[in-house]
Parts: structure tokens; sequence; C-alpha cells
């Protein structure tokens, strides 16, 4: 009765310690975006809510307002766009096939089961050259940066992970009321699996949202630039003004933000339930 206490006292106080260090870089962030440039790389006086202004923003949004640069609203577009397809042909494409290896039977399940686990511990770099050349007639163009990421071996890890934890007796009661394998897919597991879905398309936005080495490896045209690439070219224009990087990081890391805390609930359900049934 004594130590319990005294115990929860001190993990709260660990994990609130901890959730402040891992703040802190979002807070620098987030003010030296509203800050002057001479100002942000002040160490702490950083964190100091001094000389706030929307400047660095509409500075953003001015450099990046011709042909020649490009526009920033177009970049976002592309980005938007780009996650959009990926997050909704993945969640198609990789819970389909997650319930082609986990629900139905067929010969050779197990190997390609194999198969796609092994394919989780290839690392994109090690494709991205061979991709390259492979599709080296497509660059710049939008379709390319997205084809390549929907097919996602991890993504149907996930799905495969919740799946198995569904009772099969369910399935066998939709057979007995005459419902195939689609309609079974479609109107049972689909609406059942809301947690894994939401956890997959949270990671796979992520991924592609911040996806760096394929646009820089298939984009030089900046009418199709998605952000992430847009940033490390105006990062590296002269001279390097530190605010307004900061406020472009800032535009980056928001529809990220807006997506998690939509998605926030099932995300948590989806990712405690693959944790307890892996």
């Amino acid at each position: 009765m004594i130590r319990t206490p005294l115990r929860r006292f001190f993990d709260y106080t660990v994990l609130s310690v901890l959730a402040f260090v891992f703040v802190l870089p979002a807070l620098y962030l987030i003010l030296g975006s509203f800050k002057p440039s001479d100002e942000v790389l002040g160490g702490l006086t950083g964190f100091l809510p001094t000389n706030l202004s929307f400047d660095n923003y509409a500075a953003v949004l001015d450099n990046f307002d011709s042909d020649a640069t490009g526009y920033f609203w177009r970049f976002m577009g592309i980005s938007v766009l780009l996650a959009t397809v990926v997050v909704l042909g993945g969640l198609l494409v990789n819970s389909m096939a997650a319930y082609g290896l986990t629900r139905l039977h067929w010969r050779g399940q197990r190997a390609v089961f194999t198969i796609v686990l092994l394919l989780m511990l290839v690392p994109f770099e090690a494709v991205a050259v061979p991709l390259f050349y492979m599709f080296n007639g497509q660059r710049n163009t939008i379709y390319i940066q997205a084809l390549p990421f929907i097919a996602y071996a991890f993504s149907v890890y996930q799905f495969a992970t919740f799946f198995r934890g569904i009772p099969r007796s369910i399935e066998e009661a939709a057979r007995i009321d005459g419902a195939g394998p689609w309609r079974t897919f479609f109107a049972i597991i689909v609406p059942m699996s809301k947690p894994a879905f939401a956890s997959v398309a949270i990671l796979t936005f992520l991924i592609q949202w911040g996806s760096f080495l394929w646009p820089v490896l298939m984009v030089s045209d900046p009418s199709v630039r998605p952000l992430p690439l847009a940033i490390s070219v105006f990062q590296g224009q002269q001279p390097v003004d530190w605010g307004q990087i900061l406020a472009f990081g800032v535009l980056l890391v928001l529809p990220v933000l807006v997506v998690f805390a939509f998605f926030q609930r099932w995300f948590v359900q989806g990712v405690a339930g693959s944790a307890v049934k892996g």
C-alpha cells in the first residue's frame, strides 16, 4: 500500500521528464519560426518568446511564388496528392494481400508470406538505384513518385497480424449466409479492422510525407516537386535564413499533426492490438 503510490509517482515523473525532453525540439521549432534569423540560433534564449511575428511565413510564401522557383501551395498540393494516393492505394492493396495470406487457403500460402516477411528486411535504399534505372523514362512525373510505395511489406504484415485475431466463426457464419470472399472482406473484415486501417494509414502517411530519397532521384522540375524536396532546395539557398527554414518546417509538419490527431484513437488501438496479438 505504501510502495504503490511511490512507484506511481516515480513512473509519472520519469515519463513527464521524457515527454518534456521530446517536446523541447518541437517548441524550439515553433518559436524559432516566428523569430528573426539572428535570434534563432541563440541557444537557450531561443525558447524566449520575444520579437514574434509572421514575417518568416510570409517570406517563405513570397520566395516560392514563380515558375522558376515553383509555388509553395503547389508543393503542398503535390505532397497531399501523393500521400493520399499511397495511403488509399496501400490500404486497399495491402489489406487484400494480408487477407489472402491469412484467411484464405491456397497452395504456396506460407512461402509467399515468408517472402513478404523477408521483404521487410530490405531497405528502400537497396532497391532505389535499380528502380531509378527501371523508371528513368518516367522522371519528373507525379505518378512515379507514388507507384513504388503503394505495395508495402510491413503494411501487409500489420494487417495480417490483426486479421489473425478475428474469430473464424464470423467468416463461417457469413459463408453460411451466402457471402463470398469479396463480400466477407468488405462487409465484415474491413469494418472490424478500423484500428488496423488507422494505424497503417498513419504510418504510411508519415513515410510518404517525409519521403526524400526517391524525389531526389526522380524529380528535377519544380512543378512536380514535393515539400520535403522543396525545403532541401530552400535550405541550400544563400544567404541561409534559419527563421524562414523553421517556418517552412512548421508548415511541413502541420499536416502530419492534423492527420495524427484525427486518427489518434484508432491508431493507439491498432498498435496495442498488434502488440498483444503479435
